[in-house]
């Protein structure tokens, strides 16, 4: 059952022009110019209940317009959505007992309060009566393992903390669907992975349909089934994360520092990017040629510093965005000829 429908779903903002300078100026005043820009232009998807999707693209790409749109908070100019059969526009207070929201950069929490305190504040906003909003705040606390500073102001939290908390308040009053606006932004690696097992055990136990944007390859490799990439407000990929692992996500990026210049060696699977001098750049497709494998190639004696990271995700979407580019001229021209 679908859960999250969207049908070509638009918005569009009148931006003000200004040219540069004083006169600039005095003319954005008294002979103001504007344009209209798409922030979102026509997106069609639906979600699955119980699904997690990562739903994500560069900066600007009309990410936060879609979350914002899904929730209530922005009218479309033009399409359609629904979230568990309510329309955002017309009954967003009946949608809003239905649904969480989460943003990494944004808090929701009163820092002068304890944690229990707001989770109390949060339950009788949704008016849930006190006897099973403290039987909810226990049964999370333990969930969460909230119990060691269920009590501390929340401005005293380390960012983890604040985070778990965060969480635990959007489940307060059990939502169908959850959105999860960068979740683990600015978090160490040993607290990502505790907030990514969370996220997992709270739809596995709950049933929560996740909805989750996010820069951070990690989040979306290890949670999300399903990938939509968007970009200049548009969807340019939609598909399984097991085949975008299989096709974009197998790369790593490995820097090497080596003590004399060497060459490296002519193997299947290597791509050198960059090379000058002992600073090598190189890329190692693992699909054919395992990390650790590559890695046995280098001379140890001769290598002084290495670095492995995973392909930019902004390098994946301009690469996937170019194909379809591509794909979409190679259309054209045949419909031309």
């Amino acid at each position: 059952m679908s859960v999250i429908e969207a049908e070509k779903l638009s918005k569009t903002f009148r931006v003000r022009q200004k040219e540069k300078g004083m006169r600039g100026s005095i003319q954005a005043v008294f002979h103001p110019r504007t344009k209209e820009v798409a922030a979102v232009d026509g997106v069609s998807f639906s979600v699955e209940e119980g699904e997690v999707l990562a739903f994500i693209g560069p900066n600007g790409a009309g990410k936060s317009t879609t979350i914002k749109m899904l929730t209530g908070i922005l009218y479309p100019s033009s399409g359609s959505v629904k979230v568990l059969g309510i329309d955002p526009t017309k009954s967003r207070r009946r949608l809003a007992y239905e649904i969480g929201t989460v943003f990494g950069q944004k808090e929701q929490l009163w820092t002068h309060l304890t944690p229990y305190d707001n989770f109390r504040f949060f339950g009788a906003i949704y008016d849930i009566p006190e006897g099973e909003i403290q039987r909810r705040i226990a049964e999370l606390a333990d969930t969460f393992e909230l119990g060691s500073f269920l009590d501390t102001p929340v401005r005293s939290l380390s960012l983890g903390q604040r985070i778990r908390c965060e969480i635990v308040a959007s489940l307060i009053h059990r939502p169908k669907v959850l959105f999860l606006d960068e979740p683990t932004i600015g978090l160490d690696p040993v607290v990502k992975e505790n907030i990514r097992g969370l996220i997992r055990q709270m739809n596995r136990e709950f049933r929560t349909t996740i909805f989750l944007t996010s820069h951070d390859i990690g989040d979306i490799e290890k949670l999300c089934k399903r990938i939509i990439i968007v970009n200049s407000g548009r969807i340019v990929l939609d598909d399984s994360m097991e085949h975008l692992k299989s096709h974009y996500l197998n790369r790593k990026i490995v820097e090497i520092k080596l003590q004399e210049e060497a060459a490296l060696p002519s193997v299947s699977g290597i791509t050198v990017l960059k090379k000058k001098g002992g600073h090598v750049k190189f890329e190692v497709d693992t699909a054919k040629l395992p990390i650790n494998d590559a890695i046995r190639f280098l001379d140890a004696e001769n290598l002084e510093d290495i670095n492995i990271s995973n392909i930019p995700l902004e390098n994946i979407i301009t690469e996937i965005y170019k194909a379809k580019e591509v794909q979409l001229r190679n259309v054209n021209s045949k419909f031309e000829t």
